[in-house]
This record gives C-alpha cells, structure tokens and sequence, in this order.
C-alpha cells in the first residue's frame, strides 16, 4: 500500500470514493452529500487549511482522509478536524483506515498540530486514540445533531485541554446539514 498526500490530480477520483463509499453504507442521498463536501473541500479550501491523505495499491484508490483547520477565538493552539474518511467498500475491514488515520495524525504531529478532533463513531475512532470531549471543552463550530459522536486527541505531550471558543471551520464545514 501507497500513501500519497497528492490530491490535486486525484481530486476526481478522491471525491468518487467518497460518494461511493458513503452511498454504499448510508444511502444515495448521503453519498451526494459527502462526496459533493469532498469535492468541495478539494477545490475551495485553502492549502494551508487542508490535508488530504490517500491509500493506493496498484493504481486504486483504496481509502482517504481529509483534515481541515478549526480555529477558536481565544486559543492559540493549533487543531485540525479530521472528516471525512472512507475506505473503499471491497476493501474495509483490512486496517487500511486505521493506518491511514495514523499516518495522517504522525504526518500532523510532525507538523506541530496540537490537537486533532473528528466526529464519528467513538469505538471505531477511539481504536485510533480518539476520546469523547464535550462541547463545553471543546466548542463545536456548529450545534452537533450526535453529541456523544464529537471525539479529540491531544497530538503532543500535553494532556487535552479546553478550548476557548467559539470555534470557526472552514467554509465548506460551514453548514449545519453536516452536523
């Protein structure tokens, strides 16, 4: 397995994966919906607000993950949300998500990111180093339909901490649909 953090000439194929990938586990409309902010998020995020990892293997995409900046009003701590993520169906249950998530978070410590925050399923996720937070800790910058599914992970030697908000993502995030 490749992994590659080239998303420009792989925008097309990245965005496709999503829209499968989620049309396969939740349904048409939500495939739309998440393969349309994949799309979105390649084209109009600004390069220093976004990091897209993929997984290859002989010419195939097998899986991706996106991080994009949070930003909070009164911290000055450095936080990427990790989201979307998707493997490719014929090739989940092979811990190619997981190693793609780790590489993603070393790849974002090595950076000097401080903490990464996703919002997702806490057991799959938690597998990874990810643990509940709340919105009180760490302000979500819009309201969460899924609570308990808002999850972080300090990247350095110091234990994770509030955030002072409120907390700002990027555009393409800004819609609370995706909540």
């Amino acid at each position: 397995m490749d992994l590659s953090t080239d998303y420009e000439t792989n925008a097309t194929a990245i965005g496709e994966l999503f829209e499968a990938t989620f049309t396969a586990s939740e349904g048409a409309e939500e495939g739309a919906l998440i393969g349309a902010l994949a799309r979105r998020l390649i084209a109009e995020t600004p390069a220093e607000d976004l990091r897209v990892f993929t997984a290859w293997e002989n010419g195939a995409l097998l899986g991706g993950i996106l991080f994009t900046r949070l930003t909070y009003d009164g911290d000055l701590r450095t936080v990427f949300m990790m989201a979307p993520v998707a493997v490719a169906t014929a090739h989940q249950g092979k811990g190619i998500g997981q190693r793609l998530i780790a590489h993603g978070l070393d790849a974002l410590r090595q950076e000097g990111v401080d903490i990464a925050v996703t919002y997702g399923d806490p057991a799959f996720y938690g597998r990874v180093g990810f643990q509940p937070v709340t919105e009180a800790d760490l302000p979500a910058p819009q309201p969460l339909n899924q609570p308990q599914g808002w999850i972080a992970q300090s990247l350095t030697d110091a234990p994770l901490t509030p955030l002072c908000g409120p907390a700002a993502c990027v555009a393409a995030f800004d819609d609370p649909v995706l909540w």
